[in-house]
């Protein structure tokens, strides 16, 4: 029998390295979809047969793993969904979770209150956002922490704490976020990742990159590169009036900034090599009729993840952290940009996950941009605010006044309090609000009423700051030039 080589030995040792710190079931699909391609090489290319042999018994290994994490055999090319977790995860209460879907382009659930967040964050083995996390959060930035973070908005994370102890050594970080520009009208739920991240780049006195995926929209949607692009400025104009400093904020359109940044692309290239089309397909769900684009993509949206692809603002660093506020669907990009990193030579971004915000007909969905009824538009007028809150938002009351008068009504499946949870800063007020609604003193037309009044002035503010927004300031926000901050 033929020895192996010293670089197989070495190869594989690491292979199995990084499948023992496989920690969720889709991790370690991507390692047996990956395992399952070199199996497949080392065949083709005749390789010798100890090698095959080691490449069969490490992909046997991995099956066996796989049905002792997840109950199920591993199927090529059928990743598992997002209510396959270990078996000693314990049961759901009530079924909640049974049927969530949560990947980037779907979120649905059967449960009225919504997507079962700490069973994704078993699923997607991200780490919860708990008090003891919010009180150093306070504690490092000197400021209260944000209603988001106070209600659990913002419910999980990866690496926080490392960016909080690099902080308090006083090494700096920079932001990054972004928007799928896929039409000219954002909706409310589209402000929540801005909105908070404007806190962070507040209270924090850091710089912020917003990467608008115009590429990505053309690539999925059946629209034109010219309509893309035109929704991504659009789209900037409503970014912009949430308040970001623009001295420390630099905004730009992929299908602008890709060809004119040699050092974005080369970090793109760098992560396209390192990932294989079977890691994808097991990540994204992507099918050999998925154009090649789609299957590129994801390197484009890690790529902010490095401070070096941002030279005029980092020059040629490339340690430092990032840290990247998005709502959870997005993770699985970042897993992989995740994986990928330490192999490039550059540091892992850490996450801030938010919740979703729920569609106007309950939290079975979030809301949709092509959908008029299930969402409200930052272009929306009062009358229509409050006739598509009046006539669409989903009660947690009784069908009589009587009866929600004696029974209460339920406030964790009322959309109108969702909202509320959402936009309301009162912390006193937000609890009064619950226990009377759920106490039968505060009726649903009374409860809607409240958010109305909530709604219609917010977003008229919005928009007469947007008012504001100029051709030439967004030309500002969006040309590459150095920030104002201290490393």
């Amino acid at each position: 029998m033929t020895d192996l080589s010293p670089y197989r030995v070495k190869e594989m040792t690491d292979y199995q390295g990084d499948v023992e710190g496989a920690s969720t079931p889709m991790e370690l699909y991507e390692k047996l979809s990956e395992q399952g391609g070199k199996v497949r090489s080392l065949k083709s290319a005749e390789a010798d047969k100890a090698e095959v042999d080691a490449a069969v018994q490490l992909l046997l290994q991995l099956k066996m793993d796989y049905k002792q994490m997840t109950g199920q055999d591993y199927k090529a090319g059928c990743p598992p969904s997002v209510n396959d977790a270990a078996p000693n995860n314990g049961p759901a209460a009530d079924g909640a979770g049974e049927d969530d879907t949560v990947d980037p382009w779907t979120v649905s659930t059967t449960n009225a209150t919504g997507v079962d967040y700490d069973k994704l964050i078993v699923r997607f083995g991200s780490s919860k956002i708990d008090q003891e996390l919010v009180d150093r959060i306070e504690k490092v930035c000197g400021q209260k922490p944000h209603r988001f973070l106070r209600r659990g908005i913002f419910f999980s994370h990866r690496d926080m704490h490392q960016v909080l102890d690099a902080y308090e050594k006083h090494q700096s970080f920079y932001l990054y976020t972004g928007r799928g520009p896929s039409s000219e009208a954002m909706h409310v739920g589209h402000l929540i990742p801005f909105i908070f991240t404007k806190w962070l780049q507040d209270v924090f006195d850091i710089p912020l990159v917003i990467q608008l995926t115009d590429d990505e929209k053309y690539l999925w949607k059946d629209l034109t590169v010219e309509e893309c692009h035109g929704y991504a400025i659009e789209n900037t104009k409503d970014i912009i009036a949430c308040g970001f400093d623009i001295n420390k904020t630099f905004i730009f359109s992929d299908l602008d900034y890709m060809g004119s940044s040699p050092e974005f692309y080369r970090n793109v290239v760098k992560i396209q090599k390192h990932v294989t089309f079977n890691q994808v397909k097991g990540i994204f769900g992507f099918t050999d009729s998925d154009c090649i684009g789609k299957i590129s993509f994801p390197a484009i949206q890690a790529a902010p993840s490095f401070s070096n692809s941002f030279p005029h603002i980092f020059g040629s660093r490339q340690d430092i952290q990032c840290l990247i506020p998005c709502a959870i669907d997005q993770d699985p990009y970042f897993r992989m940009t995740r994986d990928v990193a330490p192999r490039i030579g550059y540091p892992k971004p850490a996450l801030l996950h938010s919740t979703f915000f729920p569609a106007l007909q309950g939290a079975q969905t979030k809301m949709s941009a092509s959908d008029a009824n299930s969402s409200i538009f930052l272009t929306d007028t009062p009358k229509q605010i409050k006739n598509k809150v009046n006539k669409h938002a989903f009660s947690g009351g009784k069908d009589t006044v009587e009866e929600h008068r004696k029974y209460g009504g339920n406030a964790d499946v009322d959309v109108c309090f969702m909202y509320l949870t959402f936009f309301l800063e009162d912390d006193e007020q937000l609890e009064k609000i619950r226990q009377d609604y759920t106490s039968g003193a505060l009726l649903t037309g009374e409860l809607k009423k409240i958010l109305i009044e909530t709604l219609q002035p917010m977003i008229a503010q919005h928009q007469e700051r947007r008012k504001q927004v100029t051709d030439e300031l967004v030309k500002q926000f969006m040309t590459p030039r150095p920030l104002n901050f201290n490393l």
